[in-house]
């Protein structure tokens, strides 16, 4: 096991994009180049932006990373929201997991932050 796999924020985010996926296979054909691989970049970005950040070396660039995995996991929700209304399709789950991810994530980087003051 690698180290960037230990965090439970890593854990959840990678739960998040495998039921991301699932959800993906529900929408219309035509999505597929558009809200669906927006969809995917956003999810995927989440967990790869914690795994870049865990090995940059420093807290304070593994800030930057985290803040640009929680902007991936809003524009993630954001996309859940648009499925929802768009095409009537329940995303009660995914919301579920984004707001534990969202916990997570902030959770953690109040942890760093304030080891660092």
């Amino acid at each position: 096991m690698y180290n960037f796999e230990k965090p439970k924020a890593w854990q959840e985010a990678m739960k998040l994009a495998k039921i991301s996926y699932v959800l993906s296979q529900k929408l219309p054909k035509e999505e597929k180049f558009a809200l669906i691989d927006q969809l995917k970049r956003a999810v995927t970005s989440v967990s790869l932006n914690i795994t870049e950040g865990s090995g940059a070396g420093s807290s304070k660039i593994f800030v930057s990373f985290l803040e640009i995995s929680i902007r991936s996991l809003y524009e993630t929700i954001a996309i859940f929201k648009l499925i929802e209304n768009l095409f009537n399709i329940n995303c009660k789950e995914e919301l579920l997991q984004c707001d534990l991810v969202n916990k997570i994530l902030h959770g953690l980087l109040k942890s760093i932050k304030s080891n660092n003051q």
